[in-house]
């Protein structure tokens, strides 16, 4: 709705307003012109014609251009991750295959040396150069020696 169409052209006064308090006939005349005139200057602002700005087809062309440029940048960033994450995850296999192959290692080195003092204790029990009855005996004879 349009300013002229809901106030009729007419001048609004105040409600309870008096005819002693009218405006300043300079004054109401000043307002209908200037009233006048921001009609008359909605009135063509509606009325104007106004033109849609095609895009230019160079702008369009950019603009495409533009578009698989950041697809093709997004897709080598995401392929790249991709591959990225896949060598990383191959490191990681090769490090822990290495980790447990060491550990490995370690425990055929400890059940070795384990076994060799298993063997080294049997060994110096079975080849005892006195029988256990005479072994008392033994011992007085290498006390004497060393004195």
């Amino acid at each position: 709705m349009r300013f002229k169409d809901k106030f009729g052209g007419k001048q609004a006064r105040l409600e309870g307003q008096t005819e002693d308090e009218t405006l300043d006939p300079m004054l109401e005349q000043a307002l209908v012109e200037f009233r006048s005139s921001v009609l008359a200057w909605s009135d063509a602002a509606y009325q104007r014609s106004r033109t849609v700005l095609a895009a230019s087809p160079r702008r369009q062309v950019w603009r495409l251009a533009a578009g698989w440029a950041l697809g093709c940048a997004l897709l080598a960033g995401g392929v790249s991750g991709g591959l990225n994450v896949r060598h990383h995850r191959q490191e990681m296999a090769r490090i822990a295959a290495a980790h447990e192959a060491e550990q490995r290692r370690l425990v055929a080195e400890q059940r070795a040396r384990e076994e060799e003092d298993l063997l080294a204790k049997v060994d110096s029990d079975v080849s005892r150069e006195v029988p256990s009855a005479m072994e008392p005996l033994a011992q007085l004879m290498a006390e004497d020696e060393t004195r």
